[in-house]
């Protein structure tokens, strides 16, 4: 399939020339069968867009061109997360992309970055992400899955939970305990785990809208051999919080919000509600606390790539998008009135499905470090206060 947008150099287009080129590449390529879907998307659903972003090299906007992504600036990647959302663009199977991709360009080794960033481009390797357990979630470093080296290989034993997509995935990146001795921080390590290997097994969990997105993962036993450690053995708390840092940018991003924002307006054309005084107040309000966190988030993704330390406005971001996330969606509830009760989309139109949104907004204050951990970071490193 040739790519007639395609274009050697998107930094030298400047921006409304860029969001032009990127509408014209979404309108002409995306799936029209997968555009606003109702849930995030299996391995199997989503792999031809994925395929398609992969051969026309749009997979990865924020990697450097040298590993094969588009090298595009803060505020390019901040156009192209809008106009995909903006579209209804399906979200692929993005954990390597996203997560794991910039944390082997920053900490991983020659010979991993040689393995694995091209496979996760061409769709032969789709991750997962095991952080939480069932009693470390919030308190990450409390995690208690252990490998112990046992001559070239680590044997694992443990338990992750809320692992997104973990049924579908080819290998998972987890943080696990290689040292009890020390603060719990300390004794932590970053290892790449083959999904395929013997003593792992998947069980997934129905969420609140009634998908198996999450799942269980347990080690039994599961042996990985030595150098799929990333980093330093017992260093991989720094590169778990950069890692965090990497997720809280994409969850603070304003994706989420700006696309609740959009399926509002809808809503409103929908019931007759554009004149009216009150949802025009509480529109125009959505849409100006949206703008200024579009302007935090360019602030900090120039940060990130600039090569500069993340700081605490990390935390901010994330905790000011699922607010807003939440306060949108829960309007969107308020004028649908009896129909609010819905799962499914209004006259069979995906663009009019709100409920979904709403249940997945009540989680966007948990995942990836909940609201109270998010204040508390706030708290200490901003305010002083213990």
């Amino acid at each position: 399939m040739a790519f007639e947008d395609d274009h050697s150099d998107y930094n030298a287009l400047d921006d409304d020339a860029f969001r032009q080129l990127v509408r014209r590449f979404l309108a002409k390529h995306h799936p029209p069968e997968l555009r606003h879907p109702a849930k995030r998307l299996h391995w199997h659903e989503a792999k031809p867009w994925y395929m398609l972003l992969s051969r026309a090299g749009w997979l990865a906007p924020a990697w450097p061109r040298e590993h094969g992504g588009m090298g595009l600036p803060a505020a390019k990647h901040l156009i192209y997360l809008d106009e995909f959302e903006t579209f209804g663009a399906a979200r692929t199977p993005d954990h390597g992309i996203i997560l794991l991709g910039p944390l082997l360009i920053n900490f991983g080794s020659d010979e991993q970055k040689l393995q694995f960033l091209p496979r996760i481009l061409s769709g032969e390797d789709i991750w997962c992400q095991g952080y939480s357990e069932p009693d470390a979630g919030s308190d990450l470093a409390s995690l208690r899955t252990e490998a112990v080296l046992d001559g070239d290989e680590w044997v694992v034993n443990g338990q992750k939970i809320w692992t997104t997509l973990a049924g579908d995935a080819d290998w998972i990146f987890c943080l696990v305990r290689t040292d009890k001795s020390g603060k719990k921080q300390d004794g932590i390590s970053f290892l790449l785990i083959p999904m395929g290997t013997p003593g792992i097994t998947v069980k997934p969990i129905v969420n609140i809208e009634m998908d198996d997105e999450f799942c269980e993962v347990f080690f039994d036993d599961v042996r990985v051999p030595k150098g799929n450690i990333v980093g330093k053995i017992n260093q991989g708390w720094s590169m778990a919080k950069a890692l965090l840092g990497f997720e809280r940018i994409f969850l603070g991003s304003p994706r989420q919000a700006s696309n609740a924002l959009a399926k509002l307006r809808r809503l409103g054309e929908f019931y007759g509600l554009t004149k009216d005084i009150a949802f025009v107040g509480r529109y125009a309000a959505f849409q100006m606390d949206l703008d200024d966190h579009q302007c935090l988030f360019g602030q900090v993704a120039d940060q990130l790539r600039q090569g500069r330390a993340l700081g605490p406005e990390v935390s901010l971001l994330k905790l000011n998008q699922s607010n807003l996330y939440q306060r949108i969606t829960e309007y969107g509830l308020e004028i649908m009135g009896s129909d609010a009760g819905l799962l499914h989309p209004l006259d069979g139109n995906r663009d009019l499905a709100m409920a979904g949104q709403f249940l997945n907004a009540r989680a966007a204050t948990i995942y990836g470090g909940t609201s109270q951990v998010q204040k508390n970071i706030l708290a200490k490193t901003l305010l002083g206060l213990t």
